[in-house]
């Protein structure tokens, strides 16, 4: 066996092992720079957040940490903010507790005493409220947990999946202990999810973009785009 047979037989095999990976990169690449991301992301069917309306005037969030320490332990607050719960001014108070361990918490921003997390029937009103158009309500799951696999992976928990009667089959996470629409999940996204899986070959979160096949099959294109000058090289020099 020949150096130069044995160089054409490894550039051969290697195209045809890394072809199919150069495929997938290539139609992901294209659905990517083809796709509007305000579709992918489901802007096109949220409408703009409501603007909070005052009419009373609000408690001291001072009261408001008085009432969590009498039923909660705090170590840290990281932050208090005021925002929009179905019309009414709430406060979502987050705190840190123990090593890192963030935990969200509402309260009636007039009053100034806690209240529970968002029921599902106000999870629903609340997606309902912030999607354009009327379609009907087809699915309700509460979720405490995702895998790496889930379309709502790594986002705040627990939440309520809301799926609607739509065309793009889209489903509306609401997270109950932050009080908000977090995600919007339709069919383009999970399109894109997918071959963004294939692209990055993050079989299992999907976004470490420094993973070892990932790595490999790098280096392995390397060598063949390398073993493909050098069968050139040796092709001239046969021939000369």
């Amino acid at each position: 066996m020949t150096f130069h047979y044995l160089i054409r037989r490894t550039h051969r095999y290697l195209g045809l092992f890394l072809g199919i990976q150069f495929l997938m990169w290539t139609i992901g690449g294209l659905y990517f720079s083809w796709s509007d991301m305000d579709y992918i992301h489901g802007d096109y069917q949220r409408k703009a957040p409501p603007m909070l309306q005052v009419r009373d005037s609000l408690a001291s969030p001072n009261l408001v940490l008085k009432n969590l320490v009498a039923r909660h332990p705090i170590d840290q607050v990281a932050s208090i903010q005021l925002i929009d719960v179905l019309g009414k001014p709430t406060y979502r108070v987050e705190i840190v507790h123990g090593m890192h361990h963030k935990m969200f918490f509402l309260a009636d921003a007039v009053t100034g005493e806690i209240r529970p997390a968002l029921s599902k029937k106000e999870a629903v009103e609340m997606a309902t409220q912030q999607f354009i158009g009327a379609p009907k309500v087809t699915r309700v799951q509460y979720l405490t947990s995702t895998n790496g696999h889930h379309e709502y992976r790594e986002s705040p928990l627990p939440a309520y999946a809301i799926r609607f009667d739509h065309p793009s089959r889209t489903t509306v996470y609401v997270a109950t202990e932050l009080g908000a629409v977090t995600k919007f999940r339709n069919e383009k996204w999970r399109i894109f999810d997918f071959l963004w899986m294939l692209h990055t070959m993050d079989y299992q979160s999907r976004d470490n973009l420094g993973n070892v096949l990932l790595r490999v099959f790098s280096i392995m294109g390397l060598c063949t785009i390398a073993s493909g000058f050098l069968l050139f090289w040796l092709s001239r020099k046969k021939i000369r």
